[in-house]
């Protein structure tokens, strides 16, 4: 999500310690489980082989049979019925399923991801394809040495900038300062991944012909598989911003929106995943005509100036004007006409954090006058937007993203309506950002929180009272000048003691 300040306010890649051929074969089932799995990997192996005499000495040999078990006919046995969770590592245990083979080959559609990007790429570490195993049960966390899996991967780390910062690297004291620190780094970690992973495989079915509507709940609803979703312990960060062309953030549709993306179209796809309100925050531009390229460029070469320009001790200030210098050499033409890349001047990155997507922290993406610096293990959003429109944008169309204010006053409430929504928005959301298709869900939002009995029925006028009060904040869709295309580029980072994690980061972007 994106910070505005006008008065509206309100490459070291990812590390993996085990290679994929030393990656287990059953990750999410219980010991159980696995044997049964086990178990019925040979059968199916016998069901296949009857004339295969080393499969019936090797099953036969245990009934005492020896030889003479090869030469009798084998029984087809019944399989049992498993669980999904047992299904899934067994499929990827056999080599039966897509994938399994722990080889990426799918490519996406959509323009200017990294050369070697594959919208499979998780299945070289044990993910089926589709993705239906949860993180948690591929990784494990840096001090738990026991599980036979490996940690969580650390994100792309750079060095801080500044020569004030020369001694991070190779300072114990601060090594030991991270380790102290090291359930955070997990948490954030297991979040990234999961952010990766959905968003990886949303670039296999993102492409012209979409409805915008099914694009957000079938990428939302992976988000909830893989992370999974256990209310306001672990869930989405925020909604899904699909905003197309002119519009620069904020919008996602609301039910009964039948927007369809278009080849021409130039589409902002940003979501969040958060584990104990640990938010990771990121976003790309999908485009597939490729007259647009040299405006992705633009932002994704901006993006990456102001990461490389943020550190401990670094001024606001001097990061916006990083980004502005890159961001505004490019230019793109469209039907014969030049336009220089401009930055959306009053849009920004942000500090984040727990539970609080917007912590209070700028980042400009322009020149300013913000001496603010950022402090050791600060987190932050940096984002960049571009456009070949005015550079400045405002509040307009239908609203679909609100969020309770983290400071929200005490209000006395007098609509019993605003009482019941309020009190379901603190259970499901707490102050975390939400959408009206998700109160219009069965759940509410929330399955962990809700189960099947979380829909809000005619709660517009409540939620317009929670808002009028001061205690629910709503987030307009935020737009350029009509018949310009925007871009964005984001990804969290942490500044840690002794350097700098982009934990967002992939081979994609």
């Amino acid at each position: 999500m994106t910070t505005t300040i006008h008065t509206i306010i309100r490459h070291r890649p990812l590390t993996y310690d085990l290679t994929p051929s030393q990656l287990p074969s059953t990750m999410t089932a219980s010991e159980d489980e696995k044997k049964d799995a086990e178990t019925m990997a040979d059968v199916d192996q016998e069901c296949d082989d009857d004339n295969d005499d080393n499969d019936a000495a090797d099953n036969g040999a245990e009934e005492g049979e020896g030889a003479a078990a090869g030469k009798k006919k084998k029984k087809k046995k019944k399989k049992k019925k498993k669980s999904p969770s047992a299904a899934a590592a067994s499929t990827a245990a056999s080599g039966s399923g897509p994938g399994a083979n722990g080889t990426p080959s799918k490519k996406a559609e959509c323009r200017l991801l990294g050369e070697g990007s594959f919208t499979d790429y998780y299945v070289a570490h044990g993910q089926t394809e589709p993705p239906s195993i949860p993180v948690v049960d591929l990784f494990r966390s840096s001090d738990d040495t026991s599980a036979q899996l490996p940690p969580f991967p650390t994100g792309e780390i750079q060095e801080h900038p500044l020569d004030s910062n020369s001694h991070r690297l190779t300072s114990a004291e601060l090594r030991h300062d991270e380790r102290l620190s090291s359930s955070l780094y997990d948490q954030l970690r297991h979040a990234s991944e999961v952010h990766r992973q959905v968003r990886h495989h949303a670039q296999s079915f993102v492409r012209p012909g979409i409805k915008l509507v099914d694009m957000c709940t079938r990428l939302e609803n992976l988000n909830r598989q893989l992370v999974q979703e256990d209310g306001l312990r672990r869930g989405i960060g925020f909604p899904t911003g699909c905003s197309l062309n002119h519009v620069a953030a904020h919008y996602t549709p609301n039910n009964g929106d039948d927007t369809v993306l278009q080849y021409d179209d130039v589409m902002k796809v940003d979501f969040g995943t958060q584990i104990d309100g640990r938010i990771i925050d990121s976003a790309w531009t999908v485009a597939f005509n490729p007259r647009y390229d040299p405006l992705l460029e633009a932002v994704k070469e901006a993006t990456d100036a102001g990461i490389r320009a943020a550190g401990i001790d670094v001024r606001l200030c001097d990061v916006g004007e990083a980004i502005q210098e890159v961001m505004e050499s490019y230019e793109v033409e469209l039907d014969g006409k030049t336009f220089p890349v401009k930055c959306i001047r009053n849009l920004n990155g942000h500090s984040i954090g727990p539970y609080q997507i917007h912590a209070g922290k700028s980042v400009p993406i322009v020149k300013s006058s913000d001496e603010t610096k950022m402090e050791e293990n600060e987190i932050f959003a940096i984002e960049t937007f571009g456009t070949t429109g005015r550079g400045y944008i405002v509040e307009d169309l239908e609203c679909s993203h609100y969020m309770k204010n983290f400071h929200a006053p005490h209000v006395p409430l007098r609509l019993s309506g605003a009482k019941k929504l309020l009190a379901h928005v603190n259970k499901t959301f707490g102050t975390l950002a939400f959408c009206r298709r998700w109160l219009e869900r069965e759940d509410g939002g929330s399955f962990a929180v809700n189960g099947n009995k979380g829909k809000q029925e005619k709660y517009l006028g409540a939620l317009k009272n929670l808002c009028d009060v001061g205690i629910v904040q709503p987030y307009p869709p935020l737009v350029d000048v009509k018949g310009c295309y925007t871009a964005q580029y984001e990804h969290t980072l942490v500044l840690r003691p002794t350097c700098k994690e982009i934990l967002s980061r992939g081979d994609d972007y």
